[in-house]
């Protein structure tokens, strides 16, 4: 985290402990407690499982009614989750989109219904307050930056890639463009691992077989690479992974001696929850024009030296 996050996030910290004691004035006066939704692309992924736990705790902490649902992918779901919390009178509308630009009719709604509306982790289409999220181009430079060095600077390597939303378009460009700084290393597939483990099993088991000479595997998230590593394993070739996010088990397994899984370029879930909703306070609370509308968070890179300390 940057001298600029940790700023933010001091000040996102501080942001919580006044509308706290704002939230215990009002409450006793009779004033309702303050209405929060969130709506997450999915949760069945410890990562935004992670995010969900973080908010509650945070919510809690001013006496906040919490509302969250899951879209499974699904934006036309999303949507219809929004505009039910909207029936619900939140006052916050947390928003991890599954489609950036699908979801802005719903920004829309929310917007004219007086709701600060706080992107997180991806971005939004339509009248967003303020975003959150993670450096997600730097985590893929940094990702297959590790991995061409890992593999000597020559080979051939693959993508797994996984659903087109901009965190994960901006990791996969991130990734080319950590690539092309080794003009012996070449990208021979890319495909699409849905970032489910199940599948990108089955994509990669295909990829190691199309590709014998194969040296390295990039994929887009941790959930995914699980899978592949399990291809990885089974072949009992020597292909190096990497990935994004810091999840739990890809940690765990990164920490395991030999691991043919060597590095996660980690994200900070609870972090970026925490700030998203303390920027939504202070928009709430009448500080619009103070609240930065874009705030980047950094990525660290995790490898078999800190993997043991590390969590998120």
């Amino acid at each position: 985290m940057n001298k600029d996050g940790e700023t933010i996030m001091s000040r996102s910290r501080n942001i919580l402990l006044g509308a706290a004691a704002l939230v215990a004035m009002t409450t006793a006066a009779g004033a309702a407690p303050i209405r929060i939704g969130m709506t997450f692309q999915e949760l069945n992924n410890p990562y935004f499982v992670t995010m969900q736990k973080a908010l509650r705790k945070a919510a809690g902490t001013i006496g906040a009614t919490v509302i969250v649902t899951d879209a499974h992918h699904d934006v036309t779901k999303q949507i219809s989750d929004v505009e039910d919390m909207l029936q619900q009178h939140i006052d916050i509308l947390l928003l991890n989109p599954t489609d950036s630009t699908g979801i802005e009719s719903a920004v829309q709604e929310a917007h004219k219904a007086g709701v600060i509306v706080v992107a997180i982790d991806a971005n939004a289409a339509g009248p967003v307050n303020s975003f959150v999220g993670s450096k997600n181009y730097d985590a893929g430079v940094m990702s297959c930056t590790y991995l061409a060095n890992a593999i000597g600077g020559s080979g051939n390597v693959a993508i797994l890639d996984g659903i087109a939303v901009v965190p994960i378009l901006e990791r996969v460009r991130g990734c080319k463009d950590g690539l092309a700084k080794f003009p012996n290393v070449k990208v021979v597939d890319t495909q699409n691992g849905k970032q489910e483990r199940d599948v990108a099993l089955s994509v990669s088991e295909n990829m190691i077989q199309a590709h014998p000479d194969l040296k390295g595997i990039f994929s887009v998230n941790d959930g995914g690479s699980m899978g592949v590593l399990s291809a990885i394993e089974s072949s009992g070739k020597d292909i190096k992974l990497t990935s994004v996010d810091g999840a739990p088990d890809a940690v765990a397994a990164i920490a395991k001696p030999g691991s043919k899984f060597i590095e996660t370029s980690a994200q900070f879930p609870g972090d970026m929850v925490r700030i998203g909703l303390g920027l939504a306070l202070a928009d709430y609370w009448g500080a619009g024009n103070t609240v930065p509308k874009i705030v980047p968070i950094d990525v660290k890179q995790v490898d078999a030296e800190n993997a043991k300390t590390f969590h998120w």
